[in-house]
């Protein structure tokens, strides 16, 4: 749908909003360079960024963190350091631990998923974008961008309550604290038609907007579709193979360079509004992130109004929307609690993902009386 749309977009008028224009001209004129160079057909995770401390937390709260990187990794991963003399040897780079490389293989993977188009080489280039890529990115971003502003709040009658939550911690977050947003998903255009009540500034920069995760048999069906999400910072999600897979590692990655990663734990477009167990993928990218993130609940309500989930698929207009931003939830000492006990990963996982299950009760319900009360 999203290719339909942002086709008749694409000419340069459209992406006319100046923050992404300027990002677009400093980007060309070799003012941004990115902290890794894609190696052709070589696959290289993304270091571990520990820029500053965490300013949210005191002293002795920072060497509880050290726990998180007992995990041993059986995988030797190539190292990205300059030559050194003999003399020196060479140290290891540093990465986040990842459960999934000592997990049993049997543990939370079913057998028997289908994947009609091979993803594999999607992920090196989300690990180690090119130049080429952030050029691309923009011009995706913004186009998308604009477009989900024009329909949520403009053809659309959208309220957005604590908006500035959200905003905040976006921009104004501590340097290197990742940012972990979560919300109910109701249909279809939630990504990206969610971030369309965000200010342009954000909506249409490529370094600023979320990485999200997209199903890989709906957005990753063909090169063309992949190359779009990929540019939209979309990473492929294979349903059903559990939380011991690539997108979710690339999700632990992105966390550790500090970025906002948004995630849908329901697991799919819960077209009869259940109130369903949430996916524990979400608690291991929270458990095993270097720094706990930033959880930062959201619900909504009417966007399958705005875009049905019966065919034809067409968006609507005038309809009503309510998005309500919670409080962000400070996980910190409960996940350092976890690890310092060290209880085992998947209940550590579970627990993390029930945390964020009651917030989830008690935002809906408000939601939907702010939703009821509109005129």
């Amino acid at each position: 749908m999203l290719m339909v749309v942002c086709s008749s977009l694409r000419r340069p008028g459209h992406v006319g909003a100046a923050s992404a224009m300027r990002n677009l001209n400093w980007l060309l004129s070799e003012g941004y360079r990115p902290p890794i160079q894609a190696m052709a057909r070589h696959y290289v995770q993304a270091p571990e960024a520990r820029p500053v401390a965490d300013e949210r937390y005191s002293a002795s709260q920072q060497d509880r963190k050290d726990i998180a990187t007992q995990t041993v990794r059986s995988s030797k991963l190539k190292d990205l350091s300059p030559p050194q003399s003999q003399a020196t040897p060479p140290s290891p780079p540093l990465t986040p631990p990842m459960s999934d490389r000592n997990a049993d293989p049997a543990l939370d993977v079913a057998t028997g998923v289908e994947v009609p188009y091979n993803i594999d080489w999607i992920f090196p280039r989300l690990r180690n974008p090119t130049r080429f890529w952030y050029v691309a990115s923009q011009f995706v971003i913004s186009a998308v961008g604009i477009f989900s502003k024009i329909v949520l709040m403009f053809l659309n009658k959208t309220r957005v309550y604590n908006k500035e939550r959200l905003v905040k911690l976006i921009t104004k977050r501590p340097q290197g604290v990742p940012l972990v947003t979560v919300s109910n998903h109701y249909s279809c255009f939630d990504d990206p038609g969610l971030w369309g009540c965000l200010p342009l500034g954000i909506v249409c920069n490529t370094y600023q907007i979320r990485w999200s995760m997209a199903a890989h048999d709906i957005c990753f069906t063909n090169k063309r579709h992949s190359l779009f999400f990929m540019f939209g910072k979309c990473i492929p999600v294979v349903r059903g193979i559990g939380v011991y897979q690539e997108a979710i590692n690339l999700c632990i990655e992105k966390a550790a360079l500090g970025h906002w990663i948004h995630v849908f734990p329901e697991g799919k477009v819960n077209m009869e509004k259940e109130e369903l167990r949430l996916k524990w993928g979400v608690g291991r990218i929270i458990y095993e992130s270097p720094k706990v993130p930033i959880i930062l609940p959201l619900w909504h309500q009417g966007m399958d109004d705005l875009l049905p989930n019966v065919e034809p698929y067409v968006i609507q207009r005038g309809k009503k929307v309510t998005v309500n931003v919670g409080q962000p939830l400070d996980l910190n000492d409960f996940v350092m609690d976890l690890k310092k006990r060290q209880v085992p990963e998947p209940t550590a996982r579970k627990l993390i993902t029930d945390k964020i299950q009651e917030a989830f009760q008690g935002l809906r319900a408000e939601t939907e009386k702010l939703h009821r009360e509109r005129n």
